[in-house]
């Protein structure tokens, strides 16, 4: 069967009863705002995701037909239907308004649309609704229009407005409740505090590389709190680098960057300088020490000595590949 008729080439449609009408006409203009009003709702529909809403919304699609049905009949026509919007109905959108006014709680200023795409769609309907009701409205002077029609598009518009209220809420939970499990996503299987067994596969990775440069080291890992975790030794290393290493670890965290990078600021006039001498002389002023950070926040930080300064970055360079791979290192 062909969607086309050509009974409407003349401007005319027929109403439901058998009569016919100009499509000019108030009456058409009322069904067909209604069906523009559904039309929208579709589209937002099809955006949201809570599924709460899309039952509500879906019903209401399915009461427009109801409503733009009667409003298409003639007065014959409202004879043969045996399905039209009732008391009840009005009652289910009220319940719709009162449920999510106590969830949301009350307003204290104008809403713009457009927080969410569908939000926006579902103003969108609210707003059609409204031009629907007016026409409605108007052609209620001049024809039988059932108090329940009246009744149903006027709370039919707050009901929008409350959807287009809790579709933004509920979009803000789910944001919240992504971002969330992204963090935990890519925190699983990483590192997010110090401990044993990390610092001993870093101090393994720094002693494969020291080992072949041929550099003796001693490598210390420190907590946040500066305090030693493991001082890792090799044969032959320097006995000044006992204390060295751990200090480089822990100037790394007590100042929150590389042991290299306060050459400068310790310089005559500079803003630190003199700091070296201050922490019972446990500040180390030159290459070597690293902090260890997840999420810019330090867990600690690591110190090699046993070379030249730059022997003792480039060692300490592969445990933080290492840090990179078992945490998030960030680097300096």
């Amino acid at each position: 069967m062909a969607i086309y008729t050509k009974k409407g080439d003349k401007g005319e449609t027929g109403l439901l009863g058998g009569s016919r009408i100009s499509k000019d006409s108030l009456k058409v203009s009322c069904y067909g705002t209604l069906d523009e009003a559904n039309a929208a709702l579709g589209i937002a529909y099809s955006q949201i995701d809570n599924s709460e809403i899309k039952g509500i919304i879906r019903k209401i699609q399915k009461q427009l037909f109801v409503v733009g049905a009667e409003l298409a009949s003639d007065e014959r026509g409202k004879n043969l239907l045996q399905d039209k919007v009732s008391k009840s109905d009005i009652a289910g959108l009220e319940e719709v308004i009162d449920k999510f006014e106590q969830k949301l709680g009350p307003l204290h200023e104008f809403i713009i649309p457009g927080d969410t795409i569908a939000s926006a769609n579902l103003h969108l309907s609210r707003a059609i609704i409204r031009r629907a009701e007016r026409l409605i409205v108007e052609l209620a002077k001049d024809s039988s229009i059932r108090d329940e029609v009246m009744q149903y598009v006027n709370r039919l518009s707050d009901s929008l407005f409350m959807l287009a209220r809790a579709e933004v809420h509920y979009s803000l939970l789910e944001d919240i409740k992504n971002k969330v499990i992204e963090k935990l996503v890519a925190q699983k299987g990483k590192a997010t505090s110090m401990t044993l067994e990390l610092a001993f596969k870093m101090a393994q990775a720094a002693e494969r590389k020291a080992a072949e440069m041929g550099v003796p080291i001693v490598f210390s890992v420190v907590d946040a709190a500066g305090n030693i975790i493991l001082l890792h030794r090799m044969e032959e290393s320097l006995l000044a680098s006992l204390e060295l290493s751990p200090n480089k670890a822990y100037t790394a965290v007590a100042l929150k960057m590389a042991t290299h990078e306060l050459v400068p600021a310790i310089q005559p006039g500079a803003e630190l300088y003199g700091i070296q001498l201050s922490n019972q002389n446990k500040i180390v002023t030159f290459g070597g020490g690293y902090p260890l950070k997840i999420n810019q926040h330090i867990i600690g930080g690591i110190g090699v000595s046993g070379g030249t300064v730059t022997e003792d970055m480039l060692i300490a360079t592969e445990a933080l590949k290492l840090f990179e791979k078992e945490g998030t290192y960030i680097g300096c």
